[in-house]
């Protein structure tokens, strides 16, 4: 398992070279200077933008200043905020948990969610709990956030009264933004785990074990399931990744603090140095995710470990 682990976090290694080369060039290739762009509104003297510029580092080489992003990266330094002159990684730091803690309550919808409809479809498959689940999955899948979000806000908030529409004290205001967001995510995992089960279950042993009188429910925790569930983790991994790019609608709608709301906030202002922490944690937890799910999958399917 050491060295199973040790060529994962070997491989994690250039995504975040590559995320982090990526979201410095994108930076730096986008038009017009920062300094100009930040004092220009204000009517500061081409003087003073050229000493903001030299402040900033953007009057050095390309290379040089790609060397010295990656040098401090190396020591956890991000950089500071242009807007407010915070550490950057001070910022990240106070909205990452409230990120995560939506980002996992809506994971833990979709999985439960997705995991629950697909058992159901391929169970009774051709039926209208499969027509209907896998119809559920679709809608689900295919229904962009800001427009499933609206409606859930005045189904249950406006017209029902059931739950706050937005804020962040309490469970209560967490369970509409999770259960928006994780369903988006829930329609691959329903798919993924149908298919799964169908096709396990058209398997010669399944059919042998089956034609001995085991119990249909025997068969399906005891055999089937142990061979679906992990494809099905690497692909909620995946989609945990989409889940934090909908954070941040789901953020702006809700009204709800987190990464999402703070890297807009820094588009808005041009805060070059927040945006690029946004994407690197961003790139970074996505790996750690792609890694946990290699992790179980490698516990759980003793196919991986020949």
């Amino acid at each position: 398992m050491l060295w199973f682990l040790a060529r994962r976090l070997l491989a994690m290694l250039p995504v975040l070279w590559g995320a982090a080369t990526l979201s410095f060039a994108a930076i730096h290739l986008l038009p017009g200077d920062p300094a100009t762009l930040l004092l220009i509104r204000s009517g500061a003297s081409a003087e003073a933008i050229a000493a903001r510029r030299a402040l900033l580092g953007w009057d050095r080489p390309w290379l040089v200043q790609y060397g010295s992003y990656l040098l401090d990266l190396l020591h956890g330094d991000l950089g500071r905020s242009w807007v407010n002159g915070q550490p950057v990684a001070r910022l990240l730091a106070e909205q990452w948990p409230r990120t995560l803690e939506l980002t996992v309550s809506a994971m833990g919808v979709a999985i439960a969610l997705g995991v629950t409809m697909g058992i159901a479809a391929g169970v009774w498959r051709g039926t209208w709990i499969d027509g209907l689940s896998m119809a559920i999955a679709l809608v689900g899948l295919s229904t962009p956030i800001a427009w499933s979000g609206l409606l859930a806000i005045w189904l249950f908030s406006l017209t029902l009264g059931w739950l706050p529409a937005v804020g962040q004290d309490g469970g209560r205001h967490l369970i509409l933004p999770a259960l928006v967001l994780g369903t988006t995510a829930a329609g691959p995992i329903a798919r993924l785990t149908r298919n799964g089960l169908i096709e396990t279950w058209a398997e010669p042993f399944m059919v042998a074990a089956h034609a001995k009188g085991l119990p249909a429910r025997w068969l399906l925790i005891r055999h089937a399931l142990p061979l679906v569930l992990p494809p099905v983790l690497t692909m909620a991994a995946l989609q945990f990744g989409f889940l934090l790019g909908g954070a941040a609608i789901t953020e702006a709608m809700f009204v709800r603090q987190g990464l999402g709301r703070l890297a807009v906030e820094a588009i808005l202002a041009q805060d070059l140095p927040v945006v690029q922490g946004v994407v690197l944690l961003g790139a970074a937890t996505y790996t750690f995710a792609n890694l946990l799910a290699d992790l179980a999958q490698w516990l759980l399917d003793p196919r991986v470990r020949l």
